[in-house]
């Protein structure tokens, strides 16, 4: 990691400083998938272990923001994006980034072994370490399989969730894992496709920089559709069912359409319309795991009902 100089004028740190450290936007997403791995699963918690296990899976994946971008700073200083982070801007140091960062793990990994069991526990320690040392330290800075290995990362919480509940690994749990970590390289070599310059100024081995723009329409395509039987098998589980299924169906070949769309675009045509297409899809591939997880809570709440499932 190469150290990032503070500004000359001394800058006491905010609250808000050090809550921008924990990547709230990114946390949102994943209190969401493990919320709904923990509430579709067939063993009922106490309301108030549910709250305390989402509570300690949001600050792990805090303290994973933290530590990523303690070692990141030098990256993200070189971003467009990412150059108003708190450390880049000198609104915290590398040090207080570290602190929070690995104060943060340890609290949350030993309140939810304590409050849960230890296979949660064990999981969200598991997280936190291929987030920050896997992913940050290794992956990211050295191949362009960076977001496709990497993404199991935030691929994790809806097994946490099940886990909190449960005590165990299930299929179903291993679907909702393989579902964001399918899904995790397109969506990202999408966005990658229309900020390539922050990637490549940053140093970045990202796809797009590595192999080319055409190489990664390639695999967006390749990646969409191996992410859709992963997608479709969830319906057929325990915890899917037929509104669930119909939303698969859609948001599939919704995002299908966006990937071919992708690959069959040269970059002239990205440049001639300030890639539209490319953008639509990211957006779109943003709803699609919003739905497919919120379908699942859909069929919960009727099964619990006496309606759900198949």
């Amino acid at each position: 990691m190469t150290d990032v100089s503070m500004q000359d004028t001394p800058y006491e740190a905010r609250m808000g400083d050090y809550f921008a450290l924990l990547k709230p936007r990114v946390m949102s997403l994943v209190v969401f998938t493990a919320l709904v791995g923990l509430l579709v699963a067939p063993v009922p918690v106490h309301p108030f272990i549910g709250f305390v296990a989402i509570l300690c899976i949001a600050v792990g994946a805090g303290a994973s923001g933290a530590l990523n971008m303690w070692w990141d700073a030098d990256i993200d200083a070189r971003m467009r994006r990412t150059a108003g982070r708190p450390i880049p801007s000198g609104r915290v140091t590398p040090g207080e980034a570290l602190g929070v960062g690995l104060a943060l793990s340890g609290f949350a990994t030993v309140l939810l072994a304590l409050a849960t069991n230890f296979l949660a526990a064990f999981l969200l320690a598991f997280t936190i370490f291929f987030y920050a040392v896997v992913y940050s330290m290794w992956l990211k800075r050295t191949t362009p399989q960076n977001i496709v290995i990497g993404g199991a990362a935030g691929a994790f919480p809806p097994m946490i969730g099940w886990a909190v509940a449960t005590g165990s690994v299930s299929l179903e749990s291993t679907l909702m894992f393989a579902l964001i970590f399918m899904w995790t390289p397109p969506h990202f070599w999408a966005l990658a496709l229309f900020v390539k310059s922050d990637y490549g100024n940053a140093g970045v081995p990202m796809l797009t920089e590595t192999h080319g723009r055409d190489a990664t329409r390639k695999h967006i395509i390749i990646y969409t559709l191996l992410l859709v039987p992963v997608a479709l098998g969830l319906g057929l589980t325990s915890i899917g069912g037929p509104i669930y299924m119909a939303v698969a169906v859609v948001m599939n070949a919704w995002f299908l359409k966006g990937a071919f769309d992708i690959y069959r675009r040269s970059d002239a045509d990205c440049e001639a319309d300030k890639h539209s297409v490319e953008i639509k899809t990211f957006k779109v591939s943003l709803y699609y795991l919003f739905l497919h997880f919120g379908a699942l809570l859909v069929e919960a709440a009727l099964r619990h009902a006496g309606m759900g499932g198949w």
